[in-house]
């Protein structure tokens, strides 16, 4: 359950392991903070981790269930903050999504992963940054925050290429990607649920006065605020894209329906003149002068092939065939 436990002073990490019976009594050491990283615990496990650094109940609820939307709670000097992770599938074509909860306070940061959230390469990052470290444990959650947001751009870009794929698709010949498109869409909706909230909750953490966020990380917040923006554009400019695709291909879908019964009826039009006369000539009347006539048969052939070369001209010179 519990993946990394370290004590930060001075910007740097303390060498040795830090059991997390431990963790509590490393944190309230001056200058220090601990970061105890937690992945998909249960209710059970994740108590011990609570008890010892004394996290709400409603939170450590929320952050054991993880179906929470990106936002930002405060307990007393614990700030909860839950933001949603992105990867691109390939060539499954989804977006796979996954959270974190973060629970920072002035001496210790715990972090909950579900899903596909790795901070393994945010700690390697920070921990080459002892100026950032510094800073405390806002510096952590910024990192997190801007880890993710990276991660979302990585994802949009992979799914900005099966966007220009279905363009490409709709005005393809014999293609008709509706299901493609309507998967897409869902893929793009799942995505804009978990990135929107995010802005408001980076917002909440640059405008009011957190105790874990000083002042100095701001100006950290609102560059991956602005990061954040871009990538919600890009989304909102793949669901415009995608509805002008579907809206294009079923245009295209009722074109070709409409040529398949131009065509069709041309044809019975053609065929209605042969129909038509055997008709008249099958009501076995006894009195019909042609009957007995010798070039009657020829003649009816000739006017049959003459009116059907006529109306396939038409047809073709119309566009219908």
């Amino acid at each position: 359950m519990i993946v990394d436990c370290a004590a930060y002073e001075g910007g740097r990490r303390r060498q040795g392991e830090l059991p997390v019976e431990r963790a509590s009594e490393a944190a309230g050491e001056k200058g220090t903070f601990v970061w105890v990283g937690v992945v998909e615990p249960s209710e059970e496990e994740f108590q011990a981790v609570a008890a010892e650094f004394g996290l709400h109940e409603l939170a450590v609820e929320d952050a054991v269930r993880a179906h929470q939307r990106p936002k930002v709670e405060e307990y007393g000097e614990t700030v909860h903050v839950v933001v949603k992770t992105a990867r691109y599938v390939d060539p499954e074509e989804v977006i796979e999504l996954g959270e974190l909860s973060i629970f920072v306070a002035p001496d210790f940061v715990v972090t909950v992963r579900h899903g596909n959230a790795d901070l393994a390469p945010v700690r390697e990052r920070l921990e080459q940054r002892p100026d950032l470290l510094e800073k405390g444990p806002g510096a952590v959650l910024y990192a997190i925050v801007d880890h993710v947001v990276d991660r979302y751009i990585e994802a949009a870009q992979g799914f900005d290429q099966d966007v220009r794929e279905v363009e490409l698709q709709v005005f393809g010949e014999g293609q008709n990607p509706t299901e493609r498109i309507y998967k897409l869409e869902r893929e793009v909706l799942e995505f804009q649920a978990a990135t929107a909230p995010l802005g408001e909750a980076l917002e909440e953490l640059c405008s009011r006065n957190y105790a874990v966020v000083p002042e100095a990380l701001h100006e950290y917040f609102r560059d991956v605020e602005d990061h954040l923006r871009r990538v919600s554009t890009r989304i909102e400019n793949f669901r415009q894209l995608l509805d002008s695709a579907l809206e294009a291909n079923l245009t295209q879908v009722s074109m070709r329906q409409n040529e398949d019964m131009r065509k069709i009826s041309a044809w019975v039009a053609i065929a209605v003149v042969p129909t038509m006369i055997a008709g008249i000539y099958g009501m076995n009347f006894k009195h019909m002068p042609e009957l007995g006539w010798t070039l009657g048969y020829p003649a009816v052939l000739t006017l049959i092939a003459a009116a059907c070369l006529f109306l396939y001209w038409r047809f073709k010179r119309a566009g219908w065939l």
